[in-house]
């Protein structure tokens, strides 16, 4: 699914319409139609005031059924992207680490990632 569809499932399940969205967000209700109907893709932190007014994780609008997507577990096979052993070993203990976080707190760490990206 689309984040665009998933946006307008969520809003629809929980009986919101696009003005609500427009006055909790402060987002122009044509813009969040365009997200909607997919002819606009939003920045993160469009999507971060998204998930503020549909009151769901980020996580979520990503998720299928509502639920946060379970992660996918490092390949021991080979299949793994080239990278050092400390970093491998570095990415595996995030992994482990965002495996045992609620939604929230993945929200919060997401969100300060992005704004340190956005220093960059």
């Amino acid at each position: 699914m689309l984040i665009g569809e998933r946006l307008k499932a969520i809003r629809e399940s929980k009986k919101l319409s696009q003005g609500d969205i427009e006055k909790r967000t402060g987002l122009l209700r044509c813009y969040l139609s365009r997200c909607e109907n997919g002819h606009t893709v939003p920045a993160l932190d469009t999507l971060e005031k998204w998930s503020k007014a549909l009151e769901v994780s980020m996580a979520q609008l990503f998720a299928d059924n509502g639920r946060a997507p379970k992660p996918l577990p490092f390949s021991k096979n080979g299949h793994t992207p080239k990278l050092r052993r400390s970093a491998l070993k570095g990415l595996e203990r995030l992994h482990a680490s965002f495996a045992r976080m609620s939604d929230r707190d993945i929200s919060i760490v997401v969100g300060i990632a992005s704004k340190f990206a956005q220093r960059g």
